[in-house]
């Protein structure tokens, strides 16, 4: 495409609408590049999560801590009940003997031993409740990031700026359809019990106690139930929500990734000195080799065998252009060369350098071992 099909005009002249096309087509493009429509890296992910970025719900935490500390307490209802109106009977029996030191203190330390006995067993079901939701909801993780004193929370514009953001506008709905929820079942429950609570006053202290204990509870774990489903729905928010907010640009994720794996042109540099290296140590042990094995034009494959070795090993080999510099080089230090295209192609591709020959090749090798074994010693004269 030429630029006179990106930029047509009646006159074949780059006009000024043309140009605007241009400048907006191009703001376009800076636009897209610099939104943020890729998804968030593993990397990107685990960095968020070091600082506490993690998609949770509170709303999971208090729902559950409250079902299982009213659960608890309905079941031990009678045993809290008990433990207290005891005692209670036992203070006003002891208060009507004498008042002293030592009765408050034994009193005090008596009501101490009571809320422990009533109380603890609540406190540690809602402690394990709580640290089973946080777990489910963000493993182990411990992070000092939100704890930590950061000075731009003392400005009063970016504070400002927090109190009428997108997520604090979208807690304030949340809380106020909580409200408006919550409100509908405890008036849709309300208006039906409260008109037995006047009949309490014929019961007795203990039936009444019993009576409004009953429907607390039956409200409660309505309440709770909705609560829950809210808090399961919210917990799907904070997640997409999380993930929105840890999304990255193209540039980001192209960053990312030359800090994580390498810049390609440096990778790229890097391997190349290392092939040339390569290359040089190989260029290095021909000399030393035995025979050189060639096509004659396409394959070079240099052989060296000691006594004591299982088989003579490939100390060098190449195509092409390398080839004909090992054959150069074995020139230059008088090492021989035999063409034999068949075992050249064969050995090429069977082995690698610092590899022995296999041992389906052993004879035609052994053949050209022996061959230039012969040559040496008629080169110098012993039998």
């Amino acid at each position: 495409m030429n630029c006179m099909e990106m930029f047509p005009s009646h006159s074949g002249r780059f006009s000024e609408d043309d140009f605007r096309s241009v400048r907006h087509s191009f703001d376009l493009q800076l636009f897209a590049e610099g939104e943020k429509t890729e998804e968030p890296t593993s990397k990107k992910r685990e960095d968020a999560r070091k600082k506490g970025q993690v998609g949770k719900s509170q709303e999971l935490n208090t729902a559950f801590v409250l079902l299982m500390g009213f659960f608890v307490l309905k079941v031990l209802w009678e045993y809290i009940y008990g433990e207290i109106a005891n005692y209670t009977i036992y203070i006003y029996g002891h208060l009507m003997q004498s008042v002293d030191t030592e009765t408050i203190t034994q009193i005090f330390i008596g009501i101490m031993i009571v809320l422990a006995k009533t109380v603890l067993p609540v406190m540690f079901a809602i402690l394990l409740v709580g640290l089973g939701v946080n777990f489910f909801q963000v493993g182990l993780n411990f992070s000092t990031e939100a704890i930590s004193v950061k000075l731009d929370k003392l400005n009063p514009i970016t504070g400002f700026g927090r109190m009428f953001s997108k997520r604090t506008l979208v807690e304030l709905v949340k809380s106020i359809l909580k409200i408006i929820i919550i409100g509908f079942f405890l008036y849709n429950y309300l208006k039906d019990e409260i008109f037995r609570m006047p009949q309490f006053i014929y019961y007795d202290l203990a039936t009444s106690l019993q009576e409004i204990a009953k429907i607390l509870f039956a409200m409660i774990f309505q309440v709770i139930a909705v609560i829950i489903i809210m808090a399961v729905l919210d917990f799907a928010y904070q997640k997409w929500q999380t993930t929105q907010d840890l999304k990255m640009t193209k540039q980001e994720v192209k960053d990312e990734m030359k800090q994580s794996e390498g810049d390609p042109q440096i990778k790229g540099k890097i391997r190349q000195k290392q092939r040339q290296m390569a290359m040089a140590r190989m260029m290095q042990e021909v000399p030393k080799a035995d025979v050189i094995i060639t096509n004659p034009t396409h394959f070079a494959v240099a052989l060296q065998y000691d006594k004591g070795m299982p088989a003579p090993v490939v100390v060098a080999k190449g195509q092409d252009l390398v080839a004909q510099r090992i054959k150069g080089i074995g020139k230059e230090n008088h090492v021989p060369i035999v063409e034999n295209k068949p075992l050249a192609r064969a050995l090429f591709a069977a082995t690698e350098i610092g590899d022995m020959v296999p041992p389906e090749l052993y004879q035609a090798v052994a053949e050209v071992l022996a061959y230039v074994y012969r040559l040496k010693r008629r080169k110098y004269g012993y039998a």
